[in-house]
């Protein structure tokens, strides 16, 4: 952990397992370098003293939202969920009681509640308008077992997109640092050296960007331009998927916050281009999801296909076969 940033050290840490569960305690007042209350930035020198001073989970006090859920597995220490688009994952800005966490708090008061947190048993995050498979915790056992395979990559997860453009090479890996985009805060870029170009070293210093690892293979390319991308994360960062694509020249079809309006012009067929106008969401889905179970040991595998609200418009544009 020396030279790392507190942040950032600490999140190595089996007990805390992520730099946001980090962050989380050191903003909280909960850790003390030589007595002193931290912040996330300090460098971790040979001789600081760290303490941590774990609080007490609290009960949530998040309202329910009585909605169905596509539930594919459940015991006492997880359940799988099949989260559909337009819903948001947990509590935030504009979204305080219509999220997956307050549906889930109206199926089961079982959730980890680790740190008193208003993300009740939540591991890991898909983006609103993205739908597909969830695991989530019900005990803080089963999350941070949970979180340090995700940590430690050892989770399956492989996500289908369909695109406008079509790669270059058939298949290949992409690898940046991720960070807010300069300008537009709502937005992450890959960050770029002094020489304008992806910092492709991941051992470079960086002070903002996270490391962000993802691989495709393009399935099937149509004549409007099109192509159908399998994706194998590596690391699971916001927007990587997005943000990959895109500055790949092939941003999924209806993320328009990463250019898909403005490349949707490249597209010749009209009849191609009144059907992707009309796709309700971006064309992203979390397909398949496999872990060890944290108590049994045993290895779980899901998939889903892709739902009803974009499946025949990507028929139609002959990116997906009948049975998918």
């Amino acid at each position: 952990m020396v030279g790392q940033r507190l942040d950032k050290g600490l999140s190595l840490l089996p007990d805390i397992g992520s730099r946001s569960r980090a962050e989380h305690l050191i903003r909280g007042q909960f850790v003390r370098v030589n007595k002193e209350i931290a912040k996330t930035s300090l460098r971790i020198r040979p001789t600081d003293l760290i303490e941590i001073s774990f609080p007490e989970a609290v009960p949530s006090s998040l309202q329910t939202l009585d909605i169905a859920l596509d539930i594919l597995f459940e015991d006492s220490d997880l359940l799988v969920v099949n989260k559909p688009a337009g819903l948001v994952v947990h509590p935030g800005a504009g979204h305080l009681h219509d999220t997956l966490v307050n549906a889930l708090l109206a199926h089961t008061k079982d959730l980890s509640m680790k740190f008193g947190e208003d993300r009740p048993g939540i591991v890991h995050r898909l983006d609103r308008d993205t739908s597909g498979l969830l695991v989530v915790a019900k005990n803080d056992f089963a999350h941070e077992k949970l979180v340090l395979q995700f940590k430690n990559r050892n989770v399956h997860r492989i996500y289908f997109a369909g695109c406008l453009g079509i790669p270059a090479k058939p298949q290949g890996r992409i690898q940046s640092f991720l960070a807010r985009h300069p300008v537009d805060r709502m937005r992450f870029a890959s960050l770029l050296g002094a020489d304008k170009k992806q910092i492709r070293d991941p051992e470079f210093p960086s002070q903002t960007g996270r490391w962000s690892i993802t691989n495709y293979w393009t399935l099937k390319k149509t004549g409007p331009g099109l192509s159908y991308l399998k994706l194998k994360l590596e690391t699971g960062r916001t927007h990587q998927i997005r943000v990959h694509l895109s500055e790949m020249g092939c941003p999924i079809l209806g993320d328009t916050l990463y250019g898909a309006a403005r490349k949707l012009n490249s597209i010749k067929s009209v009849s191609a281009r009144e059907v992707i106008s009309a796709i309700p969401r971006m064309a992203l889905h979390a397909a398949e999801l496999g872990f060890i179970h944290p108590t049994t040991g045993k290895d779980l595998f899901f998939s889903v296909h892709w739902p009803a609200d974009i499946s025949q418009a990507l028929r139609t544009l002959e990116l997906i076969n009948e049975s998918e």
